[in-house]
């Protein structure tokens, strides 16, 4: 069968479908479903463990404070990297005492020459122990994904999230989201698992 017969079979197959009507939406009150309003200090440190334990699971690795976050690095000798604009005036002196070089634009030419990527993370989910990523939060989508240490700062900014669907139910008009679940992971046939193939092979959060 040649290629123009195969697709007017398709084709035809589908017709069938033109007329049919689109299922209906459930009649719901979304408002009633889920509150995206910040958490009570108490209820978001609760989130913020429950998100630890999760990440952690996926072979994410967490950090508390700034300094930590500089350790981190100095230990991973990640001694030059890129840190988002906004965060620089924040991250800066702590990276500066541990001797850290940072570049607060990223050249995708250069994209060898950076060992970490540091930018806001949107929210985190504590159901599934991943990290939001979005544009309006994110400056540079490359940054936070092409460096082998991906690290991503949790403040009062950063939203919690107790399930994947609030989060989902709260993405808002950016262009791209992404959700980060530990670091990047792919398997062969064979169920071999290889993280950091294609993105980040450590994902870091620290909450300052």
């Amino acid at each position: 069968m040649d290629k123009t017969a195969f697709f007017e079979k398709i084709r035809s197959a589908t017709d069938t479908f033109k007329e049919a009507a689109k299922t209906p939406l459930p009649e719901w009150d979304k408002l009633e479903l889920s509150s995206h309003q910040q958490p009570a200090k108490e209820q978001s440190d609760q989130l913020w463990k429950a998100f630890q334990e999760r990440f952690k699971a996926v072979s994410g690795e967490t950090v508390e404070g700034l300094p930590a976050l500089a350790h981190f690095l100095k230990e991973a000798n990640a001694t030059h990297g890129y840190v988002a604009p906004k965060l620089a005036a924040t991250v800066g002196p702590a990276l500066k005492e541990e001797a850290i070089e940072y570049e607060i634009e990223f050249q995708g030419t250069r994209v060898d020459d950076y060992a970490f990527g540091i930018t806001r993370a949107a929210g985190i989910i504590a159901e599934t122990g991943s990290v939001v990523l979005k544009e309006s939060s994110t400056a540079s989508r490359l940054a936070a994904l092409a460096p082998w240490i991906h690290l991503t700062i949790v403040d009062a900014e950063t939203r919690r999230y107790a399930t994947l669907y609030e989060a989902t139910t709260d993405l808002g008009d950016d262009p791209y989201v992404v959700f980060a679940t530990g670091p990047s992971k792919t398997a062969d046939v064979e169920g071999i698992l290889i993280e950091g193939v294609h993105g980040p092979g450590r994902q870091v959060c620290c909450r300052v």
